[in-house]
């Protein structure tokens, strides 16, 4: 199966479109709340300091990271909220995803490396793009997580 045609932007939250919004919020919610079946606050505070990547086709989101800046939540620049939508899985939108997120702290904080909470079952799809585990299994939300690092 091929990648699908997916139209990406980075944005900031006083960039950003309501409607770009509503659909980011609404992939979010979809991915971690329902699907995931778990009840916790995805709205944490981080989203105004963050730089936001939008995967759409159309108007619908079906891929969606953020990055935080070093400082905010971690020493180093990190990536978080990373999710497809179930309609583009198995599709390699993960993998382009992703590399948009390392990309751009790479080209944004040069010789920093880059931090993320992984959900720990995603380990192996991390460590392709060269992120190393850092700490041990950890439970957040009732998912286990892993902190996980890519090197300078």
């Amino acid at each position: 199966m091929g990648t699908p045609d997916v139209t990406w932007a980075w944005h900031t939250l006083s960039t950003m479109p309501a409607t770009c919004l509503h659909a980011l919020l609404r992939l979010r919610q979809d991915v971690f709340v329902v699907e995931q079946d778990c009840a916790y606050a995805d709205i944490d505070g981080f989203d105004p300091v963050a730089e936001h990547l939008i995967g759409q086709q159309g108007d619908v989101a079906v891929a969606c990271q953020r990055v935080l800046p070093p400082g905010s939540r971690n020493a180093r620049p990190s990536i978080g909220r990373i999710c497809t939508a179930q309609s583009v899985r198995r599709s390699g939108i993960g993998r382009v995803l992703f590399q948009h997120g390392v990309d751009h702290c790479q080209a944004r904080w040069p010789d920093q490396a880059i931090f993320i909470s992984a959900q720990q079952y995603l380990q192996a799809f991390y460590a392709d793009f060269g992120f190393h585990q850092t700490g041990a299994p950890y439970d957040e939300d009732g998912i286990a997580h892993i902190d996980m690092t890519l090197p300078t």
